[in-house]
């Protein structure tokens, strides 16, 4: 199988956690409470892939300074589109609506179209950190066509998809959008999130280990930037009793995850 379709097919995979979230968001009727704590566990989950699934691992396959230096401009460049998005009613794209209400479209026009683009930009670091993630276990092993897939990176980006696309689609339905437009959003943006990995396969397949290193670091930077300005706020909005320990259990099970997948 090539290599691109494996790409392509493992971030579908991750992507459809937004999805399923998506449906759970829409069609459920979760108070904040429960939300936020599926947010705070989801947020410790993504802290633990990019810890030792991402930094680390850029920072042995390639010079620490270029770890460092990729990794904060990656988050650089999250936050400044993040910024231009926020300006145009995309600001609250993750919340559920019970404590921040999204705006509708007859308050700020043109507030759904920035939302659903929003949505996508938020996938496009982990996207990429799966493509090159396929890239660089290509040949090295016996796994799905020859390539060596990191099983803890890609039930970690699932599991932490997954309240991203619930609280965002609960908030959707507060402020009045239709299933339609809710469910082809995140519809949307699984699929371009196998899209996007495929276009890391094919822009950096012939990259080197040190430049594949600061790439990666790079995403984890912006995927960092993300979790702090659109999960966490949910998550710890009203600093809910025991958020915390939510956090760290989700950090937990992602590394376990991880350990039981490479083990």
């Amino acid at each position: 199988m090539a290599t691109w379709l494996i790409a392509g097919l493992v971030g579908l995979l991750a992507g459809a956690g937004l999805f399923v979230g998506a449906l759970l968001g829409y069609l459920g009727r979760l108070p904040h409470r429960a939300i936020a704590i599926v947010m705070g566990f989801g947020a410790g989950v993504l802290v633990a892939v990019l810890a030792f699934e991402l930094v680390i691992e850029s920072a042995e396959h390639g010079s620490i300074v270029y770890t460092a230096a990729g990794f904060l401009v990656g988050a650089l460049m999250f936050s400044t589109v993040n910024w231009l998005f926020e300006q145009r009613g995309a600001a609250d794209r993750k919340r559920c609506g019970a404590c921040v209400a999204q705006p509708t479209e007859a308050e700020i026009p043109g507030s759904g179209l920035a939302i659903a683009v929003g949505a996508l930009i938020d996938g496009i670091p982990e996207s990429i950190a799966i493509g090159l993630s396929v890239v660089a276990g290509a040949g090295r092993g016996s796994g799905v066509g020859g390539v060596t897939i990191s099983a803890g990176l890609v039930l970690g980006f699932f599991l932490a998809n997954v309240p991203q696309g619930l609280s965002s689609a609960s908030g959707m339905r507060e402020a009045g959008r239709s299933a339609t437009y809710v469910l082809g959003v995140w519809a949307g943006v699984a699929a371009a999130s196998g899209l996007a990995a495929v276009v890391g396969v094919a822009l950096f397949s012939d990259a080197g280990d040190e430049f594949l290193a600061t790439i990666t670091a790079l995403a984890a930077g912006g995927v960092l930037a993300m979790l702090a300005e659109t999960m966490i706020p949910e998550a710890f909005h009203r600093n809910m009793a025991f958020i915390g320990l939510v956090t760290a259990g989700g950090f937990m099970v992602a590394l376990l995850l991880g350990a039981h997948a490479t083990g």
